[in-house]
C-alpha cells in the first residue's frame, strides 16, 4: 500500500448507492474483456465516523453476489481503531453509483480472539491489513497482511506477512502457508516494507488462491524506476484445501510513469490487486506514484499465466534468467479518461447492469489524509 509517508496521497474505498438492485444479478468472472466504460465515481467523506470507528484506509474489496454484499479491508494498523473490514450496500445504475450505506464494522481476530495490538502495545503482531476476498463455498474470508520490516541502528521489527481465514464475524479459522521466500529478514533478503501481500484473488471455482506481492524481492531485482530496468514482481499460487502454495509466476512491472519532482523524490510502481477473469487469466492493477503529482497513474492489464514458468524454486530473478514471465495486455490506462484517480488498491466485480453487462468496481485507498480521497470507480465491462 502507498503509505502517507510516502509524501502523496493515496485513495481510500467504499461505496455503496441504492437503485434497481432487484435488476441485478451475479457476476463471476469475465473471459473475454475486450474495453471497459467508465461509467462514474464516487467519494466518500473524509474522516466519516460509522460504529464508532473512522472510515479510511480502504484498500480491498469484494462482492457477495448472493447477498449483493461489500467487503472492504481498512488498512489501519489498529492506530486509529483495532483491525477490521466494513460491510457495505452499493447500488449501481447505468448511470454510475447513486449512493452507499455501511451495514457493518467487523474487528479480524487473533487465534485466541483478542483485536490485534498497535505498534506501540506490540509491534510484533500488528497487523497490516491489505486484501480480502470472500469465499461463497465456505462462507469465510481470507485476507492479507504485509506484515513489518523495519531495521534500525536502535531496534529492529521482524514480522513476517500473512494469509488469514476468517469467519464473517472475524473470527480467526486458519492460516495459509507461506513460502520462505516471503519471510522477513534484517538483511537485504525476502519482501521489502509495505511492499509484499498487496493484491488477492479466488480463482478455478474457489479452488486456487492467487496471491502477489506489490513490489520485487530484494533478491528478485531493484524496484520500479522512470526507466525501464526489467523489474520482476511474483504472484503465487495456492490450494485452497491444503492452503500451501503450489507455484510462483514472474510478472513484469510497467517503469513508473513520471518522474519525481524533485528528482530523487519517492516514486513508486507497483501491484496493489489482481482478480481472477478466468482460467489462468488475471486482471492486473499497476499503480504508480510520483512525488509531485496529486494523482496516480493506473495501468490495468490481462496476464495469461498459462505458458509462464513456475518460478517456486527460483531462488533470484536476478541470478536466473532462463524463464518465461507472464503475458500481459494493457485494458486500459486511466490516463486516459480524463478524471482524477488516487491510490486505486482493491477491485472487484459487482452486480450485472440491466443490459447484462458486467461491472468492475475500483476502490481507494486515502491513508487518512485530507489530501487524499476516499474513491470509488464504477466500470462497464465490454465482451
Amino acid at each position: 500500500m502507498l503509505k502517507s509517508t510516502m509524501l502523496f496521497f493515496g485513495f481510500i474505498l467504499l461505496m455503496v448507492s441504492q437503485g434497481n438492485s432487484q435488476k441485478l444479478t451475479a457476476t463471476p468472472f469475465a473471459k473475454n474483456i475486450s474495453a471497459i466504460k467508465f461509467l462514474g465515481e464516487y467519494n466518500i467523506p473524509f474522516n466519516l465516523k460509522y460504529k464508532n470507528t473512522t472510515v479510511g484506509g480502504l484498500s480491498g474489496i469484494d462482492y457477495d453476489a448472493q447477498n449483493k454484499l461489500y467487503y472492504m479491508i481498512c488498512d489501519d494498523r489498529s492506530e486509529k481503531n483495532p483491525a477490521r473490514f466494513y460491510t457495505a450496500k452499493i447500488f449501481i445504475t447505468a448511470k454510475g453509483i447513486g449512493s452507499m450505506r455501511f451495514t457493518g464494522v467487523v474487528n479480524m481476530l487473533q487465534p485466541n480472539n483478542t483485536v490485534y495490538p498497535n505498534n506501540k502495545q506490540d509491534a510484533l503482531h500488528t497487523a497490516d491489513p491489505e486484501a480480502i476476498r470472500y469465499n461463497p463455498v465456505t462462507k469465510q474470508l481470507v485476507w492479507s497482511s504485509e506484515g513489518e520490516r523495519i531495521v534500525r541502528a536502535t531496534d529492529t521489527v521482524l514480522e513476517n506477512p500473512s494469509v488469514i481465514a476468517v469467519t464473517a464475524k472475524g473470527k480467526f479459522k486458519n492460516n495459509f502457508q507461506l513460502p520462505a521466500n516471503l519471510t522477513m529478514h534484517a538483511t537485504e533478503k525476502g519482501p521489502r516494507q509495505n511492499g509484499v501481500l498487496e493484491g488477492m484473488s479466488f480463482a478455478d471455482n474457489y479452488k486456487t488462491l492467487y496471491v502477489n506481492v506489490e513490489e520485487p524481492l530484494y533478491e528478485d531485482g531493484q524496484r520500479a524506476a522512470v526507466e525501464d530496468d526489467t523489474t520482476f514482481i511474483r504472484i503465487l499460487k495456492f490450494d485452497v484445501a491444503s492452503k500451501t502454495n503450489t507455484a510462483q509466476y514472474a510478472y513484469k512491472l510497467e517503469p513508473v510513469a513520471y518522474a519525481p519532482n524533485p528528482v530523487t523524490a519517492f516514486k513508486v510502481n507497483g501491484v496493489p490487486d489482481i482478480l481472477s477473469i478466468g482460467k489462468n487469466k488475471l486482471l492486473v492493477i499497476e499503480r504508480s506514484f510520483s512525488t509531485g503529482r496529486l494523482a496516480c497513474t493506473i495501468k490495468l492489464f490481462i496476464a495469461q499465466l498459462e505458458n509462464a514458468t513456475n518460478i517456486k524454486d527460483v531462488a533470484s530473478l536476478k541470478e536466473q534468467t532462463n524463464f518465461i514471465p507472464v503475458s500481459k495486455k494493457l485494458l486500459l490506462n486511466m490516463d486516459s479518461l480524463g478524471i482524477y484517480t488516487d491510490n486505486i488498491e482493491g477491485v472487484t466485480f459487482g452486480p450485472r447492469l440491466a443490459n447484462g453487462h458486467k461491472t468492475l468496481v475500483f476502490v481507494a485507498d486515502n491513508n487518512f489524509s485530507p489530501l487524499e480521497k476516499a474513491q470509488l470507480l464504477l466500470f462497464e465491462v465490454i465482451e
